[in-house]
């Protein structure tokens, strides 16, 4: 509940946390829908979960850099995130760069 508590008001505060917490994804959900950064502090797993990684690169683009490598070749994550921030596009695989 206390870490809960604090991703609630500053997502990026999942960083403090165990790393058995972030493995948590309601917990992760609750950071990332907070602030889109806080995917950088989850687990391989749950940076591999398109549900969770969708809400994080719509509330901030530039959280694509964290997604998994397999979730970065997602069509609709990937025009999601360049969407909320046109410089994700850095974050976006250079095969993919060749899409008008």
């Amino acid at each position: 509940d206390l870490v809960m508590a604090a991703v609630q008001q500053f997502g990026m505060a999942l960083a403090y946390a165990l790393e058995a917490l972030k493995e948590d994804s309601e917990l992760g959900m609750t950071a990332c829908q907070q602030n889109g950064s806080a995917v950088e502090y989850l687990s391989n797993e749950l940076k591999d979960d398109r549900d969770l990684v969708m809400i994080a690169v719509q509330q901030n683009g530039w959280a694509l850099e964290y997604a998994s490598e397999a979730l970065k070749k997602d069509s609709e994550l990937v025009m999601a995130a360049v969407e909320q921030n046109g410089c994700a596009l850095e974050y976006v695989p250079e095969e993919r760069k060749n899409d008008r």
